[in-house]
């Protein structure tokens, strides 16, 4: 992950993109991580609703994701 934006529609996040993301295009994503949930939002298209998460299940998700 690599550079935190702010987002300027909603609460005081912290949106960190993805450091596979490029100006080339392709599908890249910024999370957000809160006291008690994980947010995840299309990074081209940041006017999109997201996901939210909690964190249990974010946890799972980037231990399943990891293997």
């Amino acid at each position: 992950m690599n550079k935190a934006t702010r987002d300027p529609i909603g609460p005081d996040l912290q949106w960190v993109k993805s450091s596979y993301s490029s100006g080339e295009g392709g599908q890249c994503v910024e999370v957000a991580g809160s006291a008690s949930s994980v947010h995840v939002r299309d990074s081209k298209d940041t006017s999109r609703p997201g996901l939210t998460v909690g964190g249990p299940a974010w946890t799972a998700f980037v231990g399943f994701a990891s293997r």
